[in-house]
């Protein structure tokens, strides 16, 4: 319909109808169509030698101009391979070829095909059309991203993330010294700069404090030793973030301020956090970035913003949109949805990151197969369907474990409840509150061990964000390899409980949650017979 068109009323059945129908809170679904991009919109066919002809108008095949001719008019569409264009298939083809037929030595194959981002294909690891689908479809979920790179699971993604920010980092310090190295080599025939990144001030991190096991273990006992990183872990959740995402001109002396150093070049979040949902205003930590970036010279690379979004998904928040540089996912999770996929992707904006972490992905080699490429991107077409009923799910549980009146649960920690500290912020921040619910039951482990094994409906594992709902104990599990210490501060004790709700009946999970909590009631209330016994002989 055109904008100058007035829009036929709706008669009040109609409207309540189509809003039953379609409770969509997100940014579009069109990455579901495998369709090649159109000018015109969806109903418009496009031809292959129509596509060839836009791509070719490019003054050069760069990713940079490749993105703009296939992104500034037609965002909003992903396009298949060649071979879904030219038979009309509506599934992306799984290719498995290793290798690629060059018709020129030295000259990669189709690099005006849509998924090869402009540089063609000529061995899997490089480039392949199924992978690059995932990508294209995955970038244009997540709000419109420019780019994504997928990667075999969340925590390649976070490591080829980190890697990329150090290689930057190390790149400009040598071409600042190249002059001088140039000049004066050592006396062993390298240059002055390669010495100089292996003994400079170690780069400084900023790292949420309640952020994923794997990503505390990696930055801790991998990268900060390997790549002279000094990360600092707090809590980044401001005092105020409930009422307004304002900042102003005074923000260093109004409230929460990030301890960042001249050496600081990056900021991890999560928000959720993973396991005790805590919200972070990403807006207002991008603002502060941005203004530490202002103050320092251009001979400083700026400080970046990486959004860990895998527990509200693409489908209810988009941090590129709220200020972030990079947003990770592991798409094991909610964007496969189905527990059969594990890969990682990486989103972002900016091209000169892109263009380091396609490096970082072809160099290093963690990618992932074409036939998990196939699921995680059949997965990503019901993540909308998926999100909504888990949603719904989690949010009936949160209310029946705090207000039920259970008297086996003693604290609950959901999005969506008005209890939640920072649940104004959620409603702002989000488009839903997600499908991760976590509670504290009564005693400790031996109870939450009881709670965890009476379990019928919810499965006993770790991961989330699978049609199957599943719980766990962060201490034991996911977060066993926090230091003791760490997890006190964070809360993160032995009664804490992560619920991942899936798409079940809610009233199932409800009688599963109830009959579980029961068992938990009565050995809780047995041991404490049995111990007034031991006193009283």
């Amino acid at each position: 319909m055109n904008g100058d068109q007035k829009e036929e009323p709706r008669t009040e059945p109609l409207a309540q109808a189509i809003a039953l129908a379609d409770p969509y809170r997100g940014q579009g679904t069109l990455y579901i169509h495998t369709k090649p991009p159109t000018e015109e919109g969806r109903g418009e066919k496009r031809k292959l030698d129509d596509i060839e002809t836009t791509l070719s108008t490019t003054t050069t095949t760069s990713p940079e101009n490749l993105a703009d001719a296939t992104h500034s008019n037609h965002s909003k569409a992903i396009a298949t391979t060649t071979a879904t264009i030219t038979t009309g298939e509506v599934v992306v083809p799984i290719s498995l070829s290793t290798t690629f037929r060059q018709d020129v030595p030295g000259q990669a194959t189709a690099v005006h095909d849509f998924h090869s981002w402009g540089v063609g294909y000529e061995y899997a690891r490089t480039g392949n059309p199924t992978r690059g689908a995932l990508e294209r479809a995955l970038a244009q979920a997540e709000g419109g991203a420019k780019y994504a790179v997928a990667f075999s699971s969340g925590s390649a993604a976070v490591s080829a993330i980190l890697q990329a920010i150090v290689l930057q980092q190390q790149q400009q310090q040598q071409q600042q010294q190249q002059p001088q190295s140039s000049s004066e080599p050592s006396s062993n025939g390298s240059s002055t700069a390669a010495a100089a990144t292996t003994t400079a001030t170690p780069h400084h991190l900023l790292c949420i404090d309640d952020v994923y096991g794997g990503t505390q273990r990696y930055l801790r006992r991998i990268f900060g030793p390997t790549h002279n990183v000094d990360t600092e872990f707090i809590d980044m959740s401001h005092p105020d973030d409930s009422k307004s995402s304002s900042i102003g001109e005074n923000e260093e002396e109004e409230g929460m301020r990030l301890p960042f150093r001249d050496t600081t070049r990056l900021v991890w979040l999560e928000s959720p956090t993973n396991p005790t949902l805590k919200i972070t205003d990403i807006a207002r930590i991008a603002r502060q970035i941005q203004i530490e970036n202002q103050k320092r010279n251009q001979t400083s690379r700026p400080i970046r913003l990486v959004v860990d979004n895998t527990f509200c998904s693409p489908y209810f928040q988009n941090p590129l949109t709220l200020g972030a540089d990079v947003v990770v996912h592991s798409a094991t999770k909610y964007i496969g949805g189905h527990s059969d996929v594990v890969l990682g992707v990486a989103c972002t904006n900016d091209l000169e990151l892109y263009q380091t972490l396609r490096f970082l992905q072809n160099g290093v080699g963690a990618v992932p197969s074409p036939f998990d490429c196939f699921l995680a991107h059949r997965g990503l077409k019901t993540l909308h369907l998926r999100m909504e009923a888990s949603a719904r799910n989690a949010m009936a549980i949160a209310m029946f474990l705090e207000q039920g009146g259970h008297s086996a649960v003693q604290k609950v920690i959901y999005p969506g409840l008005a209890s939640h500290p920072q649940h104004e912020l959620a409603k702002r921040q989000q488009h839903g509150f997600g499908a991760m619910v976590s509670f504290s039951c009564i005693g400790g482990r031996e109870e939450a061990s009881i709670f965890l094994t009476n379990l019928h409906m919810f499965a006993l594992a770790e991961s989330l964000g699978a049609v199957e709902s599943l719980a766990e104990s962060p201490s034991l599990m996911t977060h066993a390899s926090v230091p003791d210490a760490q997890r006190a501060l964070l809360g993160i004790d032995d009664s804490l409980i992560r619920l991942s709700v899936g798409v079940e009946s809610c009233q199932d999970l409800l009688d599963d949650l109830r009959q579980a909590l029961d068992a938990v009631l009565r050995h809780y209330k047995k041991s404490k017979d049995n111990n007034a016994e031991k006193v009283s002989t």
